[in-house]
């Protein structure tokens, strides 16, 4: 199985229950905060890289927006184009692989959230050049000047969370914060199981890859879902956040 297939394979089996997930409840206020972020207007038209089951894209598009949601899940998206649909919104969604996703650089602004596709890497996949790779394309799909809102996990936790023993088994690597995990779940085929890696990021790492990539950091500190503002990060919460715009140049 590839690394694509794993993570593709674990979203959609998840599909039909992700929005029981607790972080999924804050939806309205977590998309006013990207409108206030975004700094944009109704008629502009943003990219939701990762989009998932579009619970921000269709909350955006209702606002007025033109959405395009991409994900790696088949699942992921028809459960998107259901809630598109019951909530009477028009949002392009888009199969795709966030790594090699390309777009004209015609894009307002972009949201990337809640793991999404950012530091989902395939086992025996390199986790900083899947981060990389994301980064690039994020960059070359915004005009100048359009503002990109990001999370991540955070990196301080899970050097928290891993000790010794982690490491000699393989379930973590400090070297890159990456942990390696098996995923199991029920689907009407029957039980599935993939191992797959997750990438974390310190505050000065996620600076250094999105300056590379051709942005200009704004604020890298707490996101949380649920939990969205302009504050410092807290060690042990989940995620990071990072606030930037695309700069006139692009490597």
């Amino acid at each position: 199985m590839s690394a694509n297939e794993g993570w593709r394979a674990v979203f959609d089996g998840h599909a039909p229950f992700y929005l029981q997930n607790v972080f999924t409840r804050n939806t309205i206020a977590e998309v006013e905060f990207l409108v206030r972020e975004l700094r944009l207007g109704p008629g502009a038209r943003l990219l939701d890289l990762g989009c998932g089951t579009g619970r921000h894209s269709v909350e955006l598009a209702h606002r007025g927006f033109r959405m395009v949601g991409v994900d790696l899940s088949r699942g992921m998206l028809r459960q998107a184009q259901a809630a598109a649909q019951a909530a009477g919104v028009s949002v392009d969604w888009i199969q795709a692989d966030a790594t090699r996703f390309a777009a004209p650089a015609s894009f307002d602004g972009a949201i990337c959230l809640c793991e999404g596709s950012f530091g989902l890497a395939g086992d025996g996949e390199d986790p900083i050049a899947h981060d990389e790779a994301i980064a690039r394309n994020l960059a070359r799909c915004l005009r100048p000047g359009a503002r990109l809102v990001l999370t991540a996990l955070n990196g301080l936790r899970l050097l928290r969370q891993y000790g010794a023993e982690d490491i000699a088994a393989g379930a973590f690597d400090p070297a890159t914060l990456t942990k390696r995990h098996s995923m199991e779940w029920e689907s009407g085929t029957g039980h599935s199981e993939v191992v797959v890696c997750e990438h974390g990021h310190r505050s000065e790492d996620l600076q250094a890859l999105f300056e590379a990539a051709g942005f200009a950091i704004e604020h890298i500190g707490g996101g949380t879902a649920g939990n969205w503002g302009h504050r410092p990060l807290d060690p042990e919460e989940y995620e990071i956040m990072l606030i930037a715009e695309r700069t006139q140049r692009v490597p």
